[in-house]
């Protein structure tokens, strides 16, 4: 499914956004002074590799 994405994105003239835009977009979101952003995608990371990765 993401790779799809993916290379949807990167056809001539698609609007659909990269991987590496929406994980720009995500960064930058700040709740005053709290980079949630940056927490969400940490917690994801660590979900992710705490299910798949820890055995």
């Amino acid at each position: 499914m993401v790779a799809a994405v993916e290379i949807t994105s990167r056809r001539e003239g698609s609007r659909v956004p990269g991987l590496g835009d929406v994980c720009g977009v995500v960064m930058r979101y700040r709740v005053g002074p709290l980079p949630v952003g940056r927490i969400a995608m940490f917690g994801f990371w660590w979900w992710l590799g705490w299910h798949f990765l820890a055995r």
